[in-house]
């Protein structure tokens, strides 16, 4: 079973562990502490170009914290980032918006997907927090939507195996569902087991930032810590997932 691996990214040295690592994608984003928000077109430009046509990047979209119900000026600003992001060279962008009834903002996703022009649209883990996931994915297969993120609407995706077992049942390949949230080299199995096709990881480590001036928030760790990727850490990961694929018969996309 072929498995194509997903490294989210905050910044172009991330790129390089993805192409080191074989990834085919990276989902890239600034503010992980927050669930992830756009990152600014310096960042975009420079990690397309840093994946060197070697991994796509796939750009996340997404205005704020706090949920996933927008106003119509917070729409703007995502319908523009959309454009922005194809213009500089983005594969495609990761999206999602949520009505009021907790099912998917359709027209709203309409507007994101129409200004993604012919670049690819995937969803982020706005289904894992929306009324009716199963509903939920014959509307976005009918949108044109290629790929949702999940984590089975369980905080990992090891608990929320099961649902995500489900879910890939029901897509029936007409959209890849994709496990990620905690996801690491010794669970890899599980998630995998579970019949995806697409795993998604940040590898991630904490750097702490001692200054003792807080700057927002402050942890048991420093002051404002933020997150990279570790090298060594998406290597076990990526060893695993191989492992696996050799176990089913196949290879990593």
């Amino acid at each position: 079973m072929a498995i194509t691996m997903e490294l989210l990214a905050q910044d172009a040295a991330a790129v390089r562990i993805a192409r080191e690592i074989g990834a085919e994608r990276v989902e890239l984003c600034q503010a992980l502490a927050l669930g992830g928000l756009t990152p600014s077109i310096a960042t975009i430009e420079q990690a397309v170009a840093t994946a060197s046509g070697e991994v796509e990047v796939h750009v996340l979209v997404r205005a704020r914290p706090g949920g996933f119900r927008y106003s119509s000026g917070e729409f703007d600003v995502m319908v523009n980032d959309v454009r922005a992001a194809m213009a500089a060279g983005a594969a495609g962008v990761v999206v999602g918006c949520l009505d009021e009834a907790g099912g998917f903002d359709i027209a709203g996703m309409r507007r994101l997907r129409d200004a993604a022009g012919h670049g690819s649209v995937a969803v982020h883990r706005a289904i894992d927090v929306c009324a009716d996931p199963f509903a939920a994915l014959d509307e976005l297969v009918s949108l044109g939507v290629t790929r949702v993120l999940t984590s089975g609407a369980a905080s990992t995706a090891v608990e929320g195996a099961e649902m995500i077992r489900a879910l890939v049942a029901h897509a029936e390949d007409e959209i890849a569902v994709m496990a990620g949230s905690g996801v690491t080299a010794d669970n890899i199995p599980l998630v995998l087991a579970t019949g995806v096709r697409d795993v998604h990881f940040s590898a991630k480590r904490a750097v702490p930032d001692t200054s003792g001036v807080s700057m927002g928030y402050a942890t048991a760790e420093g002051v404002g810590p933020y997150d990279i990727v570790d090298v060594d850490v998406a290597r076990a990961i990526a060893a695993a997932v191989q492992h696996f694929s050799a176990a089913q018969g196949g290879a990593p996309a």
